[in-house]
């Protein structure tokens, strides 16, 4: 189905033509004055020069042309040239009724379909997701399923921190609390227990205090690494006590982003290309790319038309060891080869765009992709407090995640509790849900690579451009869909009528909308603007909602139009707000 500012420029170019003009010159834009009209063309004024006239001649030519129009109610030629533009509300209406037939609303699905991978995980096993998680997780979550909506294949991949150092000081410490423990035992050849030695709670304890003894301990440290070599070379029992911790964290990481409503297809980790990389080493060496310097293997990914330095990119240090580059690398061959991917989306913090650059230019340079293959880094800025450093909890610790769903949470529920118009359970269901909404959309409502401050008090309202403040216009179009099924009526029955009041037109505008923004979001990798796109649209329900008295208008005819476009509105918003990763309750 094609957009509604198309279909009106189709309208105006004709009319150009028409008048002895070039057709390009018709393209309609929305007008940047609503309070004079709905649209505008400024054709006229960029004509003037190719044809040598004053362009309010040519806007007036033009404008006679259109006098008999099926789409323009209204159009004026202004000085010095514009073109102002009023619809139809019949064209309007049956537009809308298009949509409401289609299965997406009239969005257009692809020619082809693209196979993209989305990588927005990221956390280290063994340790608790925090705030710096938080960004990661909610914009990936979003970009998945906006992908998806626009028709394409998409795998999620979590892509776990599980096979470094931290390994091999967690099971030293271990060691150290447990000698006896059987894992360390190198004669044991029977079955290992099947329940893990310890509990996610000791295993988050764990890990910072073997890290901080490895800072001041080098015999420790040593041990550490000599584990990490040990596990990473196979030894039974170290493979075992690591199978544990894999299995315990991956447990409670499930159990944290469900609570935040994401979900990943994959849950691979650093650990399952481990095997890959020594041939793939080879193969860059073999392929002439990868040379020594300063005893460190590296490939040089510098370009001509660079303006600043890009240096090489490190595949193995001097040690001989592997690097984040190198398993990175060796992720994207082992996911060309499994998923042969048309696109790959990163997910991190916007410091690693430098980190990124020469990882993709390493990747294409060595053939690890196709030069078709699309490589994105979508570097996210930082979340902050409301003193503008990166957020912190009160004793300036970092915050573990599920604290500051609980703090939110609790925050939600007062609010709701306020109104006593619930029971205590239903309120802290919906207290989640609507919590939830409030930080997903205090996040996606800015651009990703933005900074932004993390306001409590301004994300929980339910005024403003808030996630609440979108669920309670959601939860107040269902009240009166529900009243109306209550007084005998059905929905699914009515059809759209054509618009009968100024802010009734203006909403069906904000809803036709809808497939041009959704198909943006997508080709700019942008939730944001969704998140605008909703606020305009709660916004102009809204403003319709105080004007027309909908349950008790008598003409039912004018009545069930009204209701036609309520389900529709409902419809979009509930769409979107599930793009975005949250829902709506029934009431709040």
């Amino acid at each position: 189905m094609q957009k509604i500012l198309d279909l009106i420029s189709e309208e105006m170019k004709k009319a150009f033509e028409a008048a002895g003009y070039n057709a390009d010159l018709g393209k309609v834009t929305l007008s940047n004055r609503p309070d004079l009209c709905e649209y505008q063309c400024n054709g006229a004024m960029a004509g003037a020069k190719q044809y040598h006239k004053a362009p309010i001649m040519i806007a007036n030519e033009v404008a006679e042309k259109l006098q008999n129009s099926e789409v323009f109610a209204e159009v004026s030629a202004v000085a010095p040239g514009f073109l102002n533009l009023k619809v139809k509300e019949q064209f309007v209406k049956e537009y809308l009724q298009a949509m409401r037939d289609d299965v997406k609303f009239g969005l257009q699905m692809p020619e082809k379909t693209k196979k993209i991978m989305v990588d927005y995980g990221g956390p280290n096993v063994a340790k608790p997701l925090h705030v710096g998680h938080l960004r990661s997780a909610i914009i990936g979550e979003s970009i998945k399923r906006i992908c998806r909506y626009a028709g394409h294949e998409v795998i999620g991949d979590i892509h776990l921190g599980d096979w470094g150092l931290q390994m091999g000081l967690i099971i030293t410490e271990l060691q150290k609390r447990q000698p006896d423990l059987v894992y360390f035992d190198e004669n044991f050849a029977g079955e290992y227990p099947k329940e893990a030695p310890f509990t996610i709670s000791e295993l988050e304890e764990i890990y910072p205090t073997a890290s901080a003894k490895s800072k001041e301990d080098a015999q420790y440290k040593a041990e550490a690494m000599e584990a990490t070599y040990k596990l990473q070379s196979g030894v039974r029992g170290y493979r075992a006590l690591w199978d544990h911790i894999i299995s315990v964290s991956v447990s409670d990481l499930k159990k944290n982003y469900e609570n935040l409503n994401v979900d990943f297809d994959l849950w691979k980790g650093e650990s399952d290309v481990h095997d890959i990389i020594p041939g793939m080493v080879e193969a860059m060496k073999k392929g002439g790319y990868a040379y020594e310097s300063d005893g460190a293997l590296v490939v040089d990914v510098k370009e001509e038309t660079d303006t600043k330095e890009v240096p090489p990119c490190m595949i193995l240090k001097s040690d001989g060891a592997s690097l984040y580059n190198t398993t990175d690398l060796a992720t994207i061959m082992d996911r060309m080869e499994n998923y042969n991917p048309d696109k790959l989306i990163y997910l991190t913090d916007k410091r690693q765009e430098l980190y990124f650059e020469q990882v993709f230019r390493c990747a294409r340079k060595t053939g690890l992709v196709k030069p078709e293959t699309e490589l994105v880094h979508i570097g996210f800025g930082t979340m902050n407090g409301k003193d503008g450093k990166p957020f912190k909890t009160r004793d300036g610790g970092v915050m573990r995640l599920e604290m500051l769903l609980k703090e939110i949470n609790e925050e939600m529920y007062r609010k709701i509790m306020e109104n006593k118009s619930m029971s205590e359970d239903e309120a802290k269901e919906t207290a989640k849900v609507v919590a939830l909404s409030a930080v997903k959309y205090g996040d996606l409502s800015n651009q990703a690579s933005k900074d932004y401050i993390f306001d409590i008090d301004r994300f929980t309202s339910f005024e403003g451009d808030t996630g609440p403040y979108i669920l309670y216009t959601i939860v107040r179009i269902k009240s009166i869909l529900n009243k109306y099924k209550e007084q005998g009526g059905d929905a699914k029955q009515t059809v759209l009528q054509d618009a009968v009041n100024a802010s009734e037109k203006s909403l069906m505008l904000e809803i036709s909308k809808f497939n041009a923004m959704l198909e943006t979001a997508y080709e700019e990798i942008a939730p944001h603007r969704i998140c605008a796109y909703i606020y305009d649209l709660a916004n102009a329900f809204n403003r319709f909602y105080h004007e027309t008295k909908i349950l008790t208008e008598e003409d039912k005819e004018k009545q069930a139009g009204w209701i036609a476009l309520l389900a529709l509105t409902r419809d979009i918003l509930e769409t979107c707000i599930d793009l975005l990763g949250f829902s709506a309750p029934e009431r709040m």
